[in-house]
């Protein structure tokens, strides 16, 4: 019994020690009248399906989420890796987004980039 309870503890600790999702990179283009499309790089030590970096957003200074990837699948063995979204909506007068990364553990959290809209 001892063991499986080590076990349960090394599973739990393990899974913790991926910390938060960081976005270390923001590309970011103009596609269309206040439309844009984002391309975000993520580092985060991801275990497997038990903790992973599952989501980005773009937030608006008012913390309105403009737009949100969802990333479907763990990427142990790509990190950091780029993903893209298009087709956010960003109204006039929005001179500045923060891109924030969010994990299956932690929620959102970690480094976040802000980007200047032009």
């Amino acid at each position: 019994m001892k063991s499986f309870f080590a076990l349960v503890l090394a599973f739990t600790v393990s899974s913790a020690w991926a910390g938060e999702v960081d976005v270390t990179d923001v590309k970011m283009r103009k596609t269309g009248p206040n439309t844009y499309r984002f391309d975000v790089t993520l580092k985060h030590a991801d275990t497997g399906w038990d903790h992973y970096a599952d989501k980005w957003q773009v937030v608006g200074p008012d913390g309105t989420v403009l737009g949100t990837r969802v990333l479907a699948h763990p990427h142990v063995n790509e990190q950091p890796f780029t993903r893209s979204l298009g087709g956010v909506k960003i109204a006039d007068g929005i001179d500045k987004v923060v891109i924030r990364g969010g994990d299956s553990v932690h929620g959102l959290g970690g480094v976040e980039i802000t980007v200047a809209i032009d």
